[in-house]
């Protein structure tokens, strides 16, 4: 049926109040443009799942989209020191959620953040917690089941590279520390054994998830030594029928911080937002989310319900090794322990 209009009202005014109406809408679509702002979280390889499910529930969130409008949360993923490097190279990051500690230290020494950034959060500025465990071919072929057997012939271990990656840090750490506790440990037996260890690791990959798939996708090697949640995704995700997980007698407590990057959000304004994200980590239905994709929660509520995801494990923490700071110059600075062992004349 043709329309109609009243005498009153000309084509030319109905055309006008369109134009109205239209602008009307790209002003507000222009101030909601405004109103929603970016963060970049700048994380560490074996987060990439996590972090998807953190930024959606995070962006979703009543009270933050009531509080500081809508937030969109970007992730990018690496190795956990090239990662930090990438920041101080000029990577926009407003938060880092990094491997280890020292990583953000570098950054607060640089001037990136407060050095004393660890008492800024609850639980020395981490949300999360993990472990270092071993995944092997399904029905354990090789027999695999504490740190000695990686060190028999024929056995090849896959681990990342200490240079690139936290995860290999905690993975060196944990051999390390387990070798000073065994019944006439020292340095010189650990040191030893750690020689020995990588002498059957056939190729350093650059981060954690990368040596997961070599592992896991390409096949290589005998037994992984993992980030747990890493190694509970490819047990029971990614190849519930290929693998299966080995605790170790021992092994450390790893310990992924994260952390505001004061420099950066000030510049780009978005220090209430980056805040937030940060507090959210801590929330219940973050912490949720972390055990879902079996990263041990903080939250002792969350931790109960979700105890069965988890094995039991006996570990040591970095304090006990000296923390990082005394760790970083004797094994992974240049010329440290890690180099004399890897060395070909070492």
């Amino acid at each position: 049926m043709p329309l109609h209009l009243p005498p009153t009202i000309s084509r030319r005014a109905l055309l006008g109040g369109g134009l109205a109406c239209a602008g009307i809408a790209a002003l507000s679509r222009q101030h909601q443009a405004r109103a929603a702002k970016t963060l970049l979280n700048v994380s560490y390889d074996p987060t990439r799942e996590l972090y998807h499910d953190i930024n959606t529930a995070f962006h979703e969130d009543r009270d933050i989209r009531r509080n500081d409008g809508a937030i969109v949360v970007r992730t990018s993923n690496g190795g956990s020191g090239a990662q930090a490097r990438s920041v101080l190279e000029g990577s926009p990051a407003d938060v880092v959620t990094l491997g280890l500690a020292r990583d953000i230290d570098i950054l607060a020494q640089n001037g990136f953040l407060a050095r004393d950034w660890q008492k800024r959060l609850p639980h020395n500025s981490t949300p999360f917690t993990s472990a270092i465990v071993f995944l092997v071919r399904k029905g354990n072929p090789k027999a695999i089941t504490d740190w000695p057997d990686l060190v028999r012939p024929g056995i090849q271990v896959v681990t990342p590279n200490p240079k690139t990656s936290g995860g290999a840090r905690w993975n060196y750490l944990a051999a390390w520390g387990w070798a000073l506790r065994q019944p006439g440990g020292d340095e010189a037996t650990a040191r030893n054994y750690l020689k020995t260890l990588f002498s059957h690791v056939p190729v350093l990959d650059a981060g954690a998830r990368g040596a997961t798939n070599s592992f896991v996708q390409r096949g290589l090697g005998d037994v992984l030594i993992a980030w747990e949640n890493e190694a509970l995704l490819a047990a029971k995700d990614l190849g519930p029928d290929k693998f299966d997980i080995v605790v170790p007698e021992l092994t450390i407590l790893a310990e992924p911080p994260v952390a505001l990057i004061d420099r950066n959000v000030h510049n780009h304004g978005t220090g209430t937002e980056a805040r937030a994200y940060l507090d959210f980590l801590y929330s219940r239905e973050a912490q949720k989310i972390g055990a879902s994709h079996y990263f041990r929660p903080v939250d002792p509520i969350i931790i109960t319900e979700s105890a069965w995801r988890f094995p039991t494990v006996s570990t040591f923490d970095i304090a006990d090794l000296g923390g990082w700071v005394s760790v970083q110059k004797k094994h992974f600075s240049t010329g440290g322990v890690f180099d004399q062992i890897y060395s070909s004349d070492a």
